[in-house]
């Protein structure tokens, strides 16, 4: 299956995703600083906390903040002390270097790519969600429940990220709707039946992937081995 023929399954199947789910672009900053080993409903649960205590407004108010009362409202996301001492350091440092956020994002894609990968603890998959979802810029993000799929339903598989980036960018029209869109429905698919041990009755590509095929096979006994 083609990454473009993948996408039109999807959409067709699971509908727009309206990602990322966030209200403001400093909103998507602190998500994806967050979203590192954890699941989605934890980082929800920590931007809700931020927002009682008005530390998601603006990178001015959370670099602010004591580190001790950050510390309190992510630590449900896990490794809570790193990630808020990463989140303190990087509100800190847009809120030192640019007016607003629009003025950081109106930098050119690769400029903006390498100054948050320069921050401490912003690795790619965090920077380029950040650009997609709150930048706008187009750029795929490649997460784990990405890898998977491109493993066992497109029978790719890369040794690095910027491989597989590059891959996926140069196989649907470079666009960061699309991007985005494509990125929230394999994070949807990962979530319904690719799984570490996939749930795979009912998946939309289940007849075009390898795993898939591989499994029915085992099951009907055409790769067991001769006695």
């Amino acid at each position: 299956m083609s990454p473009k023929k993948l996408y039109a399954t999807l959409l067709s199947s699971f509908g727009p995703q309206h990602w990322w789910p966030a209200e403001t672009r400093f909103e998507v900053v602190i998500g994806a600083i967050l979203a590192q080993q954890t699941a989605w409903k934890n980082v929800e649960n920590a931007i809700a906390r931020l927002k009682q205590k008005n530390l998601a407004d603006n990178p001015e108010t959370l670099a602010a903040a004591p580190l001790n009362t950050i510390r309190s409202c992510v630590k449900c996301t896990g490794f809570y002390r790193q990630k808020a001492a990463r989140l303190e350091k990087t509100a800190a440092y847009f809120a030192e270097n640019y007016p607003t956020l629009d003025e950081f994002f109106e930098k050119p894609l690769a400029a903006a790519r390498e100054e948050l990968l320069s921050l401490d603890g912003v690795g790619p998959e965090t920077a380029d969600s950040i650009l997609l979802y709150a930048g706008g810029k187009p750029v795929f993000v490649i997460d784990a429940y990405t890898r998977r799929i491109m493993d066992r339903a497109l029978e790719k598989r890369f040794t690095g990220y910027e491989e597989a980036r590059v891959f996926l960018e140069k196989s649907v029209p470079c666009n960061a709707g699309v991007f985005g869109e494509f990125h929230a429905l394999l994070v949807e698919l990962g979530k319904r039946h690719c799984r570490t041990r996939p749930v795979c009755g009912g998946c939309p590509v289940e007849k075009a992937c390898l795993h898939s095929r591989r499994n029915q096979r085992l099951a009907s006994g055409a790769g067991a081995p001769r006695q």
